[in-house]
């Protein structure tokens, strides 16, 4: 995993984090350079004083002069005056004409207030002379900047808030999704839908949370199969012992009657054996199937041990010629001596039994890449190619094994392959050409233990 779902979610962040502290920075130097200037209706009143004080300078009315700033510094609240300034330059020095159209004794209306003194400026208002000037420090309520700490706080603290609450509010719907579809489907699988999938649901998604549905998904389709494999099991179970029961059953019944029971005695053991056998071939099936363990403990040597079952197979059946073609040595590691021993075993006797007295019972066992190949050819009436695979189902019996077989099962060649798969081989079925069955299993010559 190349952490896909940590570069999603330090992408954005990392983007949004730059783009915020940009916005931020940007709207508060902006929002600061357009507060820091006197308000139009300000800047008029302003103009206003300067143009009345210039009339009432040039009517030459000085007490009414004097009255009218007397009357504004106390309404305002304020300091103000009207002043000359004549400059005048030293040492044969002159006055530059950009000094004299711009020199003043205070501020000019329009210009920049700079928001973090203190003390509120003097503003100039010049006369049409140049030279005299009414000057007025800004009245508080005309100081521009009055709301420039609430706008400071919103800026700073309650926008990056609400954006880092809104990319919060999308990271937890982008990673609930997922999460929130995974619990629908663990709620509905706890329930019986053993059908039910995440992964379809997320699209194209691909991260760590559609990493942990496939994960739900394996594991959802795998107990599902468990299950109705169960289901299934324990159905045909019960099905394949109705039958001995029955008969012990029935046995037990006579004998109740006071019939002889010499002859149901050989009956019920017959039968009790069977369903031994039954039962310890289907919990075996079941652990395997269930658990899946990797049989890869012992060392063993496949030649001796086709040598001892085919010896076996002699004995019990006398009237077959069983024909053996083996190496030396076939040594494999590994694997398990038990499972393979009990599914080749299976697999010959098949091959014996639906093979007529007399006949061929061919075993033969070569090397193969990196393992060894057997194959078991009979001479018995084959299998129709569309159950070749139906075979190796647990308690499946063609036609001809039910007519041949009476008292089998159906689980010898279920539980040979899932035997051989534990210990890492295979098995498979096809018709001879020249008539009979051929079984084929294949064993790796050497397999690393599981930790």
């Amino acid at each position: 995993m190349t952490r896909r779902l940590f570069w999603k979610l330090c992408g954005p962040l990392a983007l949004g984090t730059l783009v915020l502290v940009w916005v931020v920075t940007f709207l508060g130097d902006e929002t600061e350079q357009k507060m820091s200037f006197i308000a139009a209706q300000h800047q008029q009143t302003l103009k206003h004083w300067g143009t009345t004080a210039e009339q009432l300078y040039y009517a030459g009315d000085e007490q009414a002069l004097a009255d009218w700033l007397a009357e504004l510094q106390a309404r305002e609240n304020t300091w103000a005056a009207v002043v000359r300034s004549d400059v005048q330059p030293l040492a044969g020095s002159t006055l530059s004409a950009q000094f004299q159209e711009g020199f003043r004794l205070g501020r000019n209306v329009e210009w920049k207030i700079h928001l973090y003194f203190t003390e509120n400026p003097i503003m100039d208002l010049t006369f049409a002379d140049g030279h005299t000037h009414f000057l007025v420090t800004l009245p508080q309520r005309m100081r521009p900047g009055t709301y420039l700490p609430e706008v400071k706080l919103l800026l700073k603290v309650a926008l990056p808030l609400a954006v880092l609450m809104l990319l919060a509010s999308v990271i937890y719907h982008y990673l609930m999704g997922p999460l929130r579809q995974l619990e629908l489907a663990t709620r509905a699988f706890s329930e019986g839908n053993l059908g039910v999938r995440v992964r379809p649901l997320l699209g194209n998604r691909s991260d760590e949370l559609t990493a942990l549905a496939e994960t739900f998904d394996r594991m959802a389709e795998r107990t599902g199969d468990l299950i109705l494999t169960q289901r299934q099991l324990i159905a045909d179970l019960s099905h394949e012992l109705r039958t001995p029961l029955t008969r012990i059953d029935m046995a037990v019944s006579c004998a109740e009657e006071g019939i002889d029971t010499q002859d149901f005695l050989p009956r019920i053991r017959r039968e009790c054996r069977v369903m031994r056998s039954l039962v310890e071939d289907a919990l075996t099936l079941a652990w395997l199937e269930n658990e899946q363990p990797s049989l890869d403990h012992d060392n063993l040597d496949l030649t001796d041990l086709l040598d001892s079952i085919s010896e076996d197979a002699r004995y019990e059946y006398p009237a077959h010629v069983i024909e053996s073609s083996l190496p030396d040595q076939a040594e494999i590691s590994g694997s398990s001596q038990r499972a393979l021993a009990q599914a080749i075993e299976n697999v010959i006797r098949n091959a014996c039994l639906y093979t007529p007295g007399g006949g061929h019972v061919r075993v033969t066992l070569q090397p193969d890449g990196d393992g060894y190949r057997l194959t078991i050819d009979d001479e018995g009436p084959g299998v129709a190619d569309d159950q070749l695979e139906l075979i190796f189902t647990p308690f499946y019996r063609t036609v001809q094994a039910r007519d041949d077989r009476p008292d089998g099962h159906g689980l010898g060649l279920a539980l040979a392959r899932r035997q051989i798969e534990a210990a890492g081989g295979w098995i498979r079925a096809a018709n001879r050409s020249g008539g009979g069955l051929r079984m084929t299993l294949w064993f790796p010559e050497a397999r690393s233990r599981r930790a």
